[in-house]
């Protein structure tokens, strides 16, 4: 059952594995401020010790938005191993996002706003633009990401699009200025 406590009553949790840096933490802030009614609808989960299971970076958003007051869920009958599983499972990615209905249907800008990693595509020549020798080179991409985490995130993303669409295909990486 959720309830509102005042945000001195909860302890972040000094284990928690995810953060959240820089631009995005001043876009978890913004949205924190402008949209308060997202809090009551994901709570941050605790323990009965008040130490935050689920939602450590909402927290500490919570506290730089100035609220006072913040809702929470107990999570009392869960035991250690289980709370270990949730923080967890919580900051866990399951799905993969549909680009192409991010693409088509919602606003580039809004997306940003909201904090959605948007891989930013550049534009590749097309077959006839391409002159001499590059005809026969294979065709390359450059995409910038912004955290390791992103780049990690991309590279399973690409293998598994590639093992569904285009069997045998393969891509590679690097790191660094081309």
């Amino acid at each position: 059952m959720m309830q509102k406590v005042k945000i001195t009553e909860v302890k972040t949790n000094p284990n928690n594995p995810r953060l959240i840096k820089d631009d995005k933490f001043k876009k978890l802030v913004k949205s924190i401020k402008e949209f308060p009614q997202m809090l009551e609808l994901r709570p941050i989960v605790v323990n009965d010790d008040m130490i935050v299971l689920g939602g450590n970076m909402r927290l500490k958003a919570c506290k730089e938005a100035g609220l006072k007051e913040v809702p929470i869920i107990k999570a009392s009958d869960l035991t250690d191993e289980q709370q270990k599983e949730f923080i967890v499972k919580d900051n866990v990615g399951f799905g993969e996002w549909d680009w192409d209905i991010l693409a088509n249907e919602w606003d580039a800008t809004n997306l940003d706003n909201w904090a959605l990693d948007v891989p930013v595509y550049l534009d590749e020549p097309s077959y006839d633009e391409l002159i001499g020798d590059d005809k026969k080179k294979p065709a390359t991409m450059k995409i910038t990401f912004d955290s390791p985490e992103q780049l990690q995130k991309a590279e399973i993303d690409i293998q598994e699009l590639l093992d569904r669409k285009y069997q045998g295909a393969y891509f590679s990486v690097s790191a660094g200025e081309i």
